[in-house]
């Protein structure tokens, strides 16, 4: 097979907040915007009922992403708006929660009864970049050599700032409350699908988990389909931020698939990245994962396409994601411009209403 992204499918999926725009908290409102939109079959209902979830056709360009991810935004903030609230792209909900917001159906019951601990700070909202494999065994060394470049992957996608109001500290705020949940950590370096599934039944039969998409690695096989699945991502506040992270992701993909001999790194430097870029995004420093020392966040950056240029050029990536960095450094990450937006907005329905136009818009400051 030759090192080629455009054999790589795409599919991306992304989870969002509903606002009420009176004062920044949630609206319990997904049913009813589900009930709207029926038979919308690629949005979908979440853990919390102020959260709404959409999914991408099978893509075999970026043009395509972009399209798709555009056009699911427009149907879901259309909805919002005749609803009476605001569809957010934001890694958690910006504002205060409300009562019983978990969605009443018998998964998700379950899920609160076996981690009722961890359903209260639930309700985060991720990119999931989906990737097309030729086998699964295939996919079980994408994931190893996945490992190293998480934490850049996160770095970009940095959009979680602000929780109840005011700045969290935490550029992704949604990564900490994530990584509590016993699944959630990087992929091991399994040598095949077999072992990998040994994983799955490990943790299913411990408790760790409820079934096979209750495992939260940080990336995976999808449960559902033949894919690596990427899911370190905050939501990405902009849809070219989400075309940047799918075009990275599937460049990782296929070099990975097609490398013989791929850079390993320690749990610990791995671990060590992805709080720096979950504290600071790509405005400050962050962890090599190879050597364990300081680095700028940025370079780590570099470093990653450079490794995949190959697989970006051969796909016909390098452009776009040329122009999507370009962007990125000159307007800042999600969680950059959330924070402009907080310190300027008058009140918390003034910042949910400047968040819900940024989600629909290009960046311009």
């Amino acid at each position: 097979m030759a090192l080629d992204g455009m054999n790589f499918t795409l599919g991306v999926e992304e989870e969002f907040v509903l606002l009420d725009p009176s004062d920044g908290s949630v609206a319990l409102r997904a049913p009813a915007l589900l009930e709207n939109l029926a038979p919308e079959t690629d949005v979908t209902g979440e853990l919390m009922r102020f959260q709404i979830e959409t999914a991408t056709g099978i893509c075999h360009g970026l043009d395509e992403v972009r399209s798709d991810l555009t056009r699911l935004r427009e149907t879901v903030a259309k909805a919002a708006e005749a609803d009476g609230c605001l569809m957010v792209a934001a890694g958690v909900p910006p504002g205060d929660l409300r009562g019983d917001a978990l969605t009443p159906e018998p998964r998700y019951r379950r899920l609160a009864q076996a981690f009722p601990e961890l359903i209260d700070a639930a309700g985060t909202c991720a990119c999931h970049v989906h990737v097309g494999l030729p086998s699964r065994d295939v996919g079980a060394r994408v994931l190893a050599g996945l490992r190293p470049w998480l934490a850049p992957l996160l770095a970009l996608s940095v959009n979680s700032p602000v929780e109840h109001g005011a700045d969290s500290g935490w550029s992704s705020r949604r990564f900490p409350i994530w990584d509590r949940w016993p699944t959630a950590r990087p992929p091991d370096e399994w040598p095949g699908a077999a072992a990998y599934d040994r994983s799955i039944r490990d943790a299913l039969r411990h408790g760790a988990a409820l079934d096979a998409a209750g495992v939260y690695f940080y990336a995976r096989l999808s449960p559902r389909y033949r894919t690596v699945e990427v899911r370190i991502a905050d939501v990405c506040l902009a849809v070219d931020d989400a075309v940047l992270l799918a075009a990275l992701v599937r460049g990782l993909v296929a070099t990975c698939a097609e490398t013989a001999v791929l850079p390993r790194a320690r749990g610990s430097r791995i671990g060590a990245a992805l709080t720096a870029a979950a504290r600071r995004g790509l405005d400050g420093p962050g962890v090599d994962v190879f050597t364990g020392e300081e680095a700028d966040q940025r370079d780590l950056l570099g470093e990653l396409v450079a490794f995949i240029r190959p697989a970006l050029d051969a796909a016909g990536d390098t452009e776009d994601v040329e122009r999507g960095l370009d962007s990125l450094f000159e307007h800042g990450t999600g969680a950059a411009r959330q924070r402009r937006l907080l310190a300027e907005a008058a009140s918390p329905g003034e910042f949910a209403a400047d968040l819900a136009h940024a989600t629909m818009n290009v960046p311009t400051r």
